[in-house]
């Protein structure tokens, strides 16, 4: 199913752990329009970076969520988020850094640069955090910080 012009259902679901571990992660319907959301928000990005956009994770049903180690509140739960990476723009701290002045215009509601165990993604979400300084902030094996901040 198509969520967008070049996003689909099965790659905001996909998951290899999910799969590994026979979890069924097919989202319930009324999580649909919060997935088009998201898919929309994806090609904001991918008109912006210039490039395809690699969805690395989206949409993750409770038990997936748990299994991959995630927060019972991480948005990829709700359908409202996607870890992303555009190796044929940059690096994840290139693709962010260039986001980070753009989330309005883009319709991000957070945008976050994860560098975490060696590996390092962008985390979009359309669902807004309550504090403002959460909307842009950097997660690495040290913490979390304000901003967009790469060690590269």
């Amino acid at each position: 199913m198509k969520l967008s012009q070049h996003f689909t259902l099965a790659e905001l679901t996909r998951s290899s752990v999910a799969k590994a571990r026979g979890i069924d992660n097919t989202p319930p319907p009324e999580l649909l329009p919060r997935l088009m959301r998201t898919a929309e928000m994806l090609e904001r990005i991918r008109a912006t970076v210039g490039c395809p956009v690699i969805v690395t994770s989206g949409y993750r049903c409770p038990e997936l969520n748990k299994a991959v180690g995630s927060r019972s509140t991480s948005d990829h739960t709700q359908g409202h988020a996607a870890d992303i990476v555009a190796p044929g723009f940059g690096t994840p701290a290139e693709v962010a850094r260039l986001l980070a002045p753009l989330v309005s215009v883009l319709g991000i509601g957070q945008l976050i640069l994860e560098q975490v165990g060696g590996k390092s993604w962008v985390h979009v979400s359309t669902y807004e955090p309550e504090r403002a300084i959460n909307r842009i902030i950097t997660v690495t094996d040290a913490g979390t910080v304000p901003g967009i901040v790469s060690a590269a």
